[in-house]
C-alpha cells in the first residue's frame, strides 16, 4: 500500500544530500510512504526525473555497513534491485523501485531455489556473532544467550511442562548433531520467512530488505522459503533438485529436513512469546491446515500484525514440529547428519 507522505524534518538535509549525489538534483517530483512489511525503517517511493525509486531511512542506531555491503553485492548479481546510493552515517539508501505483482506459488517453487543458488554463490558475506543471529541457527549451538532464551520461554509457561520437555529434548537432539562451520556456510539473506521480502515484477524476482544478511548455513534460507512453498515430498525433491542442479542425495535431504524442523522450533518459540501475552497456549482453537496457512501467508491475506495472529502462527509451527519429529524420518535424518557428508 502506498500513502501520502513527507520526509521528517530532521532527515531532510540527509535526503537532499542523497538526491544530489545520486541524481544531481535536490528535490523529487513525488513521494509516497510504503505501508506494510515488518520494518522499523521509513520506506518511501519517490519519483526523480520521471523514474520511481525506493528511499529507505533506517531509524535504528545499528551500523548499516554490513547491510549496505551485502545489498550492493546482491544487486550487482541481479538478486537485489539496483543500488543508486547508500550512506552509512545518514542510514539512507536509494534503490530501484520494483512494482510487484502476484507471484504464483507454483512458479515460485521453481524460481526461488534458482535465485537462492545464485545468492549462495556470491562472495562470502561478513559473519556475525551468535548474539546477532536472527535465524534458527541461533538455536543450534548452545551458549549463554541461547540458554537464557530457553529459560525465558520455559518461564512463560506457554507450553505445559511435558510439552516443554519434548521441545527441549528435540532441541538437544538436533543441536547435538548439526554441523556448525563447514562448506555450507554461504552468503545468505536470512529474512525470507516474510513473503514481502520477495518481489516479483512479472519477469524477474528480487529480494528486498538486506538488514539481516550475513554468512550463514545455506539450509536456513532454503528451509524458510520451503515453509512458504513446499507442500509435500514431491515438491521437496523438485525444489532441492532445482537448487543443487541434480537430485539431492540422502545427506542433503536429511540436513534440509532437520533445518526445517529447526525453523519450526525457532518460530514457534518466537511467535508464541510475542503473541501469548503471558497466557498458556490456547488449545481450543484449531490450527490451520498447513497448505491453507502457507497459501494465505504467501498471498498476503495472513499478516503477523497483531498478537492473536502471532500466537496462532507460533502454534502452527509448534504443531508442525510435533508432527514431523514424531515420524520415522526424524530419527533417520539425525542418524544421517550425525555421520557427516559422504566422501565422494
Amino acid at each position: 500500500m502506498i500513502l501520502e507522505a513527507t520526509i521528517p524534518q530532521e532527515k531532510s538535509a540527509a535526503v537532499i544530500r542523497a538526491l544530489r549525489d545520486a541524481f544531481g538534483v535536490t528535490a523529487f517530483e513525488d513521494i509516497r510512504a510504503m505501508a506494510g512489511g515488518h520494518t522499523s525503517s521509513l520506506v518511501f517511493r519517490i519519483v526523480v526525473q520521471g523514474s520511481p525509486y525506493l528511499l529507505k531511512i533506517i531509524l535504528r542506531s545499528d551500523d548499516p555497513t554490513r547491510h549496505y555491503a551485502c545489498l550492493k553485492t546482491a544487486a550487482t548479481a541481479g538478486v537485489a534491485p539496483r543500488v543508486w546510493y547508500t550512506n552509512v552515517e545518514d542510514h539512507i539508501s536509494i534503490t530501484d523501485f520494483v512494482r510487484a505483482v502476484p507471484f504464483p506459488a507454483r512458479d515460485a517453487l521453481v524460481r526461488m531455489p534458482t535465485l537462492l543458488r545464485t545468492l549462495h554463490s556470491l562472495p562470502p558475506f561478513p559473519r556475525v556473532e551468535d548474539s546477532m543471529n536472527s535465524t534458527c541457527i541461533f538455536l543450534m549451538h548452545r551458549n549463554p544467550i541461547v540458554d537464557a532464551f530457553l529459560r525465558r520461554f520455559r518461564a512463560a509457561e506457554i507450553l505445559t511442562p511435558s510439552e516443554f520437555e519434548e521441545l527441549f529434548a528435540r532441541y538437544e537432539q538436533i543441536a547435538a548433531v548439526y554441523p556448525r562451520h563447514d562448506s555450507d556456510m554461504v552468503s545468505s539473506h536470512n529474512d525470507l520467512f516474510k513473503p514481502d521480502n520477495i518481489l516479483f515484477d512479472g519477469e524477474h524476482v528480487w529480494l528486498a530488505d538486506w538488514e539481516t544478511a550475513f554468512l550463514n548455513d545455506r539450509y536456513a534460507d532454503l528451509a524458510v522459503v520451503a515453509n512458504l512453498l513446499v507442500t509435500n515430498e514431491e515438491d521437496e525433491a523438485g525444489y532441492l533438485e532445482q537448487y543443487f542442479g541434480q537430485p539431492p542425495d540422502p545427506y542433503q535431504r536429511a540436513r534440509f529436513f532437520l533445518m526445517r524442523q529447526a525453523t519450526h522450533m525457532f518460530y514457534a518459540m518466537v511467535f508464541l512469546l510475542q503473541g501469548s501475552s503471558g497466557e498458556p497456549l490456547n488449545r481450543s482453537e484449531e490450527v490451520s491446515d498447513f497448505r491453507d496457512l502457507q497459501h494465505r501467508f504467501w498471498t498476503g491475506t495472513l499478516t503477523l500484525d497483531d498478537r492473536q495472529t502471532k500466537a496462532a502462527y507460533g502454534k502452527f509451527h509448534w504443531e508442525q514440529l510435533l508432527h514431523n519429529t514424531r515420524q520415522g524420518r526424524w530419527n533417520d535424518a539425525l542418524r544421517i547428519v550425525s555421520t557427516g557428508r559422504p566422501v565422494s
